[in-house]
């Protein structure tokens, strides 16, 4: 990918007595969060997350952060802390220990054993070092608290990093439910005492900045969760997060009071909520689960499927039920189908033809849409602004966000009295240097997605993805042509196939005449060159086709020396 800002120029050596933050992920977008912290010439790394492909991307199955950056500085590392256990801030990390296995990983407890249920499906045996609320290491010159926060998963934390340059608040995800179903709260008094201490720089999430007051509890939702269990006719299926511990919880509490079963559907599901149940995170009554094996077995009306797909991943179970190609389970006109998740900005397209899918064969759909089945697990304005003024930052930077975010979350700043020259808005590889208490853009490196495609990781390209998506939308047309070494003349064909292109067989005779055409011209010029063949019969057919059906098909020349 060209450099993310031709405005910025390469960054200076890091100034000796300053922290460079540079961010490969998260900002300008939601995913892929990884941000590199250095001091003193060493590194520390803060997640390390994947971005999930929109379907611009066809056939990429996860999106990376680019790691050129550090590539040449992996023993630098000092370690990389994990805010918390969702994709997006731990899905990469099996990419970067290919690359150093023996990078330590810091994290909870839960955020450490989902991550390293994960790496055992890569052969990978992790560094681990598991930390927890009011712990405070140091790793190299970098010197680590760490703080409880509330998010949509268990045993989330913030960071507060300490260095020669000053004092560093990063937030990770969060939000102030002041009912959390596990009793953890945001330690605000925490962010306070630091606030006091004196913040130079605040990095905080930004997703619900457009969003005004504050998030509901989660508690708010376990009637509506009673509601629709007391009012399904008769098999329930839910869709959530495989890592939203919190969610399954509330729907396993809601079977036992509906006296229903519950069976794990899908990989990623069944994994976490092991580790979750196995940790003590999710409370699983006796006698109350099911093996995909035993469905049959269990009355319609008595069974509760949890599986993941509330974002329409294509291939995920709900995915598959929607569109009648699961092997188990047919969604009937006696189903209910609860989605309880957000949109995630970019999934709207693809839940929606999962929620028709679903409606086209009868099934009740309850979402966000027309219940309350789900609340955000990112601060509103209103918590943010909170935060902003309980820690009085000399700095700020928003951070996991799409710009829209990010603006908004400025301009909470500014009203907080952060002066318009202290908040630093940056993207994906702008290079920040906080130096005697201010925080500055000092330049840009390279950012751009690396893409995984089954066992492919990084090879296939922009342009790669270009093919595909003319493929995808124009077709090809193929022309097969003999040529004679030595004289350059047409010795067999020219034959013209097309597919996807919507081209009537009985049309190419017209082109065909003018390819022959073009051949015995360049002939007779001597032109026997088999790339300049080629690109006269692209031209030829190019020219044919949108003039005759304005289209833009791939053209695909296949010359063949005899």
């Amino acid at each position: 990918m060209s450099h993310p800002h031709p405005e910025l120029s390469d960054p200076p050596e890091p100034p000796a007595d300053g922290l460079r933050i540079v961010a490969l992920g998260g900002l300008g977008e939601i995913g892929r969060n990884m941000t590199v912290y250095e001091y003193g010439g060493r590194l520390l790394v803060v997640d390390c997350g994947v971005l999930f492909p929109e379907t611009e991307q066809p056939g990429i199955d996860l999106i990376l952060p680019d790691f050129d950056y550090i590539r040449d500085r992996l023993d630098d590392i000092e370690a990389v802390v994990l805010t918390h256990g969702h994709e997006d801030h731990i899905g990469a990390v099996p990419y970067l220990l290919r690359e150093r296995p023996d990078i330590p990983l810091v994290g909870s407890r839960l955020t450490l054993a989902l991550l390293e249920a994960k790496l055992t499906e890569h052969r990978i045996r992790p560094v681990t070092r598991v930390v927890g609320e009011g712990d405070r290491s140091t790793f190299g010159p970098f010197d680590c608290e760490f703080l409880a926060v509330n998010h949509s998963i268990p045993d989330a934390l913030a960071l507060a990093v300490r260095t020669g340059a000053g004092l560093v608040l990063h937030t990770g995800d969060f939000k102030m439910d002041q009912l959390p179903l596990d009793g953890r709260l945001t330690d605000l008094p925490g962010f306070a005492r630091l606030g006091a201490e004196g913040i130079d720089l605040l990095l905080s999430d930004s997703t619900n900045a457009e969003v005004s007051g504050f998030v509901p509890s989660e508690r708010n939702i376990g009637p509506v969760v009673d509601e629709v269990f007391r009012t399904a006719q008769e098999r329930l299926i839910v869709a959530c997060f495989a890592s939203h511990v919190h969610r399954v919880q509330q729907v396993l509490d809601a079977a036992v009071a509906n006296g229903r079963k519950v069976c794990f559907i899908g990989r990623s599901m069944v994994r976490n909520m092991g580790v979750a149940r196995e940790l003590g995170y999710l409370n699983v009554p006796e006698g109350i689960m099911v093996e995909p094996k035993e469905l049959e077995d269990v009355p319609a009306d008595r069974l509760v499927l949890v599986c993941t797909g509330s974002q329409g991943e294509p291939m995920s179970a709900l995915s598959r039920m929607a569109n009648r190609d699961h092997q188990q389970i047919r969604i009937t006109d006696r189903d209910t189908v609860m989605l309880a998740s957000s949109l995630i900005p970019g999934n709207e397209n693809a839940v929606n033809r999962v929620i028709n899918g679903l409606t086209r064969w009868g099934a009740r759909v309850v979402h966000k849409g027309n219940a309350l089945v789900h609340v955000s697990g990112h601060a509103s304005a209103g918590e943010l602004l909170y935060v902003l003024n309980m820690t009085k930052p000399g700095n700020f930077m928003p951070i996991h966000g799409e710009w829209r975010h990010l603006r908004a979350h400025a301009k909470l700043a500014a009203l907080t009295g952060v002066p318009d020259e202290n908040i630093v808005i940056a993207e994906d590889g702008v290079v920040v240097d906080l130096v005697e208490g201010k925080a500055s853009i000092v330049g840009a490196v390279p950012a751009g997605y690396v893409y995984v495609d089954g066992l492919s990781v990084g090879e296939v390209t922009e342009t790669s993805l270009k093919d595909r998506r003319i493929l995808g939308e124009e077709g090809f047309v193929s022309i097969v042509i003999g040529i004679d070494s030595s004289s350059g003349k047409v010795v067999a064909g020219p034959e013209i196939h097309a597919r996807g292109a919507g081209i009537v067989n009985e049309d190419f005779d017209e082109v065909l005449a003018r390819i022959d055409q073009v051949l015995r011209d360049a002939a007779g010029d001597g032109v026997n060159d088999l790339h300049q063949i080629s690109q006269l019969v692209r031209r030829t057919v190019g020219k044919w086709v949108s003039d005759t059906y304005r289209r833009r098909p791939m053209i695909i020349p296949v010359i063949v020396e005899v």
